[in-house]
């Protein structure tokens, strides 16, 4: 099978990467990469990345406050805090179909519009409901450009720089929830909305220098823009010939047999793409089904109730995952995804486990000294397994490994069952908590523990190919006429 092959020709790569001249040559693929478009392309990714991880950590250092000045109830917060979630549904319905239909870069101006829209709503909220409609353009954009992201600097980004890129740019994410969960301790409610709004503010002007993906240009029939794009991308002095004709003949090979197979979204139902669906879907649900929006939404219950300091767990916390990320950032080019995601599960699975023994050993006034330092640990464990792997990879994967007809529909399907889930656990926490704190955290566990067990058997290594050569490994079977149902 062509997914077995590929699996066997990574294994074989990555005994070659021990040699000491990969960092170097990492080195040396930024620096070459380092052209003005791709900076911009990449900075302008990377602040929408951070934007929205400055809203998701958002509430939890301003409740209080926003509580007393607005003369909130707890159900009045509580939906201020979870319409976020209804608006990444709604933009996970269109996100797919939006990128492709008025292109990456317009997309990216039209989600940087509602980040600033929300910040400023909230910022002069004076009632609830437009607390609301703030965070709600803010978990509508956040929707899009969780898939958008990944997408966009997949196709721009030269191959041996891929990982790395779209790593960084998922570190931001992190990096605006750590950032938010300092400084909601020194500023008001109002001013750090305000705060938010900066990233967009800065990065608007850069957009109109900001190029449209040559992926996309191939796809919409103006394939005499693709290397003129890929130069400015690559630089002036480099041969882009025989990247532009790959992706040309690609774009064909697809326009050829949509021709056959037809268009539509439904067409990404084919047994072809089941696999790679499959994966996507997995992946990009495993960390929320592995409880990551109750450990992020709901960080201070967990230390409160186990007795840990709130201000020390958050600063310890967003210190973990912040090295955890930049430590998944150097080595996803070097070492490869899949291992780094293996690695990430385990982690998560562990801190899980931990989380969930620290709890009955406080039900039952056990090793009462030693529960807040293991519960802590666990905590920095799960984030800083999280910040490894699974927070870049699964979206990076999956912006690899569709191909650019089924693209839009394959992040749709990803993004708004990772959604769903995303919801699903942020609404039901409390309640699993109440039932029982102990038994949450083992079924957070269970779930964590067959995601490794899937990544082990069925997800291939990506490291070092073309986006098309990816994608054909996936779809060019002889079934491809076959459909699921």
């Amino acid at each position: 099978m062509a997914e077995e092959s590929l699996l066997v020709h990574s294994h074989t790569e990555d005994l070659s990467n021990a040699s000491p001249t990969k960092s170097s040559s990492l080195l040396s693929e930024i620096s070459n990469a380092s052209t003005r478009p791709f900076v911009l392309a990449f900075i302008a990714c990377s602040s929408g990345a951070f934007s929205y991880g400055c809203i998701v950590g958002y509430t939890a250092p301003t409740q209080t406050s926003i509580m007393k000045d607005l003369n909130l109830s707890i159900a009045d917060f509580s939906f201020f805090g979870s319409i976020l979630t209804v608006g990444v549904i709604l933009g996970a319905l269109v996100c797919g179909k939006l990128a492709d239909l008025v292109g990456r870069f317009y997309t990216i101006w039209i989600t940087t519009t509602l980040f600033l829209l929300g910040w400023f709503a909230i910022a002069c909220a004076k009632d609830a409901w437009l607390l609301d409609v703030g965070r709600l353009l803010q978990g509508i954009s956040g929707g899009i450009i969780t898939y958008l992201g990944p997408i966009y600097i997949s196709e721009v980004a030269p191959k041996n720089l891929r990982g790395t890129a779209s790593s960084l740019v998922q570190l931001f994410i992190g990096v605006g929830i750590s950032v938010f969960y300092v400084l909601g301790t020194l500023v008001d409610w109002r001013n750090l909305a305000i705060l938010g709004s900066i990233p967009s503010l800065v990065v608007l002007p850069l957009l109109f220098f900001v190029p449209e993906s040559p992926r996309w240009l191939a796809k919409v029939g103006r394939g005499k823009e693709v290397e003129a794009v890929l130069l400015s991308l690559r630089g002036a002095k480099s041969d882009v010939s025989d990247e532009a004709t790959h992706i040309l003949e690609y774009a064909q090979h697809v326009e050829e047999q949509q021709d056959v197979e037809g268009h539509g979204f439904f067409k990404l139902f084919q047994r072809k793409y089941a696999l790679p669906l499959t994966i996507g879907v997995v992946l990009i649900s495993m960390p929320q089904l592995g409880g990551l929006n109750g450990y992020t939404f709901y960080t201070d219950t967990i230390f409160t109730s186990i007795g840990v300091s709130s201000e020390v767990g958050f600063i310890l916390t967003s210190i973990v995952q912040m090295c955890g990320g930049i430590l998944g950032v150097v080595l996803v080019d070097i070492s490869g995804r899949r291992s780094l995601l293996l690695v990430s599960q385990a982690g998560m699975f562990l801190g899980c486990l931990a989380t969930a023994i620290s709890f009955f050993l406080q039900k039952n006034n056990w090793w009462d000294n030693g529960t807040p330092i293991l519960a802590l640990i666990s905590v920095m464990v799960y984030f800083g397994s999280y910040g490894l792997g699974m927070g870049p990879i699964p979206w990076m994967i999956a912006s690899e490994i569709y191909p650019v007809d089924v693209k839009g529909a394959a992040g749709t399907v990803c993004n708004l069952v990772s959604s769903i889930n995303s919801w699903l656990v942020t609404y039901s926490f409390n309640f699993l908590l109440q039932w029982s704190s102990t038994g949450t955290f083992v079924i957070f566990a269970a779930v964590m523990c067959i995601g490794y067990v899937f990544t082990a058997k069925l997800v291939p290594e990506t490291k070092g190919k073309s986006l098309e050569e990816i994608q054909s490994l996936f779809t060019d079977s002889p079934s491809e006429d076959s459909t699921i149902f």
